[in-house]
């Protein structure tokens, strides 16, 4: 469900013309998140597919990370605020608590706390 909601988003953007910009370090982010998926489908161990899927979803944050620098005021901050009560929702409602059923929900929130603190600090240096 993730994964359509996410290809949901990236058909929104590229519909209404969003930021087409693609840089050298998008670039880079994208192999590096691409070139951890092997690791993934080939390991046994559930912590380990959790450790590098959150690393490759927190390299997603990279590109998102420069353009909300770049340009704060095109950014929603309500957007990424929905995403830290999904996931602090997740970690409370998990019935066990561990690394493995914790890590990612805690990682990619925390990475959404950072983008939203990044937003409105950005927001308050640029002049209006």
């Amino acid at each position: 469900m993730s994964a359509l909601i996410t290809l949901l988003i990236a058909w929104l953007a590229f519909a209404h013309g969003a930021d087409r910009e693609i840089t050298t370090s998008d670039w880079l982010f994208l192999l590096g998140a691409s070139s951890a998926l092997p690791f993934w489908v080939l390991t046994a161990d559930p912590l380990w597919a959790v450790v590098i899927l959150t690393l490759v979803d927190l390299l997603g944050f990279g590109p998102t990370l420069r353009r909300a620098y770049a340009h704060p005021d095109q950014e929603r901050v309500g957007f990424y605020s929905l995403f830290v009560l999904r996931n602090l929702l997740v970690l409370l409602s998990l019935e066990r608590l561990s690394l493995t059923t914790a890590l990612f929900p805690a990682a990619v929130g925390l990475g959404c706390v950072g983008l939203v603190l990044l937003l409105l600090w950005r927001r308050r240096q640029l002049p209006a």
